[in-house]
């Protein structure tokens, strides 16, 4: 991998929330964005209590939890580097990136690269399958996907101590589809043990992978449902003083297409973001009630609290206060409808190192350390949209 950026910002106190939590979305080869993010995270000191993530997310939130903080950063690069490894391009110190001048030639570098993974898979996490799954008997787990995942079964044996992930610190949960009821279920470690099944399962996208069988049941990729855990950890835990860190690889904003590819291109942007303002405007409103519920509720008198129809109110009363920091990927024009399978080494360097510089022009707004006020609730940041960048 190319020599690591280096460090632009300052170890950090911890913030005055009493959880900060790491949201990891999925969207496949671009997930490298979010180690980079991680990694700059980590320099600054900010060490999830709750890590959440779908698809590619899971995987790299297995990793993270999975691994000390002094060697997470490490395994998340063994991680990527053993995905993206590519032999016709030599590292960033190499040719390749020297004769790819212009939106054109990297087009079709990438291009090339996407058309390379669709016909050998990725090396550590999946393989096409022979023969093709349209000649393999019916019922067969061969049988409904093109590809084979076993490998990445081993990769994450490999990378991930998993009884680290089940003593519960930081929380962890990824999110799956039962494809019999249609369900989005969350593997959590307050209610599941965690294996490599789980995190397989959060990241079964079709047909192109296999589901994945646990406890009798089989499991999609959760992208498919939501492709992002904010409304998860934000309305399902135990109501705490939250700084959140949503590292989205889709951006709901974008251009009207002006031809097919723009159109596949777009069509992927809006499916996968999952409405992630939306969501966040949506808590950001319930939230001002249930702080406003709390100060109606301290005004009322003993005996009317006791009173069972007071109870609902009194249930969804809440002081906690929440900031939700956005990092999203912007993508480059010269990427594609394929950008999320095209793992190619030059791109996943690329995206590593957005995802780090973004958490750390991030990192320097000292806004986003600090407590919302009560009546408000919950600050949401989108500090690179809101600078230009």
């Amino acid at each position: 991998m190319a020599k690591p950026p280096l460090k632009t910002h300052l170890r950090l106190e911890r913030p005055p929330f009493a959880c900060i939590a790491l949201l990891l979305q999925g969207g496949g080869a671009l997930g490298a964005y979010q180690a980079g993010v991680y990694q700059g995270l980590a320099e600054a000191n900010l060490h999830p209590d709750w890590i959440a993530g779908i698809s590619i997310g899971a995987i790299n939130a297995a990793i993270i939890a999975g691994n000390a903080p002094e060697t997470r950063v490490e395994r998340l690069k063994a991680f990527w580097e053993g995905i993206t490894v590519d032999p016709w391009y030599g590292g960033a110190d190499h040719i390749t990136p020297l004769i790819l001048r212009g939106d054109d030639a990297r087009q079709l570098f990438n291009q090339a690269s996407a058309a390379r993974t669709l016909v050998s898979g990725a090396p550590g996490m999946f393989q096409p399958r022979v023969p093709v799954p349209w000649l393999q008997p019916k019922g067969t787990r061969e049988a409904t996907s093109y590809y084979d995942t076993g490998a990445l079964r081993a990769t994450l044996e490999r990378l991930v101590d998993f009884d680290r992930i089940n003593a519960g610190k930081p929380r962890f949960s990824v999110g799956a589809v039962n494809i019999r009821s249609g369900n989005f279920v969350y593997f959590d470690t307050t209610t599941h043990r965690i294996g490599p099944e789980h995190i397989m399962a959060s990241g079964a996208l079709p047909p192109g992978f296999p589901p994945i069988e646990i406890n009798g049941e089989s499991y999609w990729d959760g992208g498919l449902v939501s492709n992002t855990p904010l409304q998860w950890v934000l309305d399902c835990g135990a109501r705490r003083d939250t700084l959140a860190f949503q590292v989205d690889l889709w951006n709901a904003r974008g251009e009207v297409p002006g031809n097919m590819s723009e159109v596949m291109v777009r069509e992927k942007e809006i499916q996968y973001s999952s409405r992630t303002r939306a969501n966040t405007d949506n808590f950001r409103r319930a939230q001002k009630m249930r702080n406003a519920l709390a100060e109606a509720v301290d005004k009322l008198p003993a005996e009317l609290k006791a009173l069972p129809e007071f109870a609902p109110l009194i249930e969804h009363q809440d002081r906690s206060v929440y900031n939700i920091v956005h990092l999203i990927y912007r993508a480059q024009h010269y990427e594609g409808h394929a950008k999320d399978y095209e793992f190619s080494r030059l791109s996943m360097e690329e995206h590593w190192r957005t995802g780090y510089h973004d958490a750390v022009r991030s990192l320097r707004q000292p806004e986003i350390f600090e407590r919302p006020a009560r009546h408000e609730g919950v600050f949401v940041f989108d500090v690179l949209r809101d600078s230009g960048d």
